[in-house]
């Protein structure tokens, strides 16, 4: 994290680390990917969606065959 944590903080975050199996660095660089990447499909979800496509040649043909006279 690009904040300094105070020593609570960064002996919990020890804790949880030791409970994962990995080093105190390697918990922490997890947690910040694991952010962003949370943050980018937060981004995604913003998204409207596209709008529908128009149709195709065959279906556009297809329509008209069913239409009655």
């Amino acid at each position: 994290m690009t904040k300094q944590m105070s020593e609570g903080q960064r002996a919990y975050e020890a804790k949880r680390a030791a409970k994962a199996g990995v080093s105190l660095d390697k918990w922490m660089a997890q947690k910040e990917r694991d952010r962003k990447q949370e943050e980018r499909a937060r981004e995604e979800a913003a998204k409207p969606p596209p709008p529908p496509k128009k149709p195709g040649f065959f279906a556009r043909l297809l329509e008209k065959a069913q239409k009655p006279f």
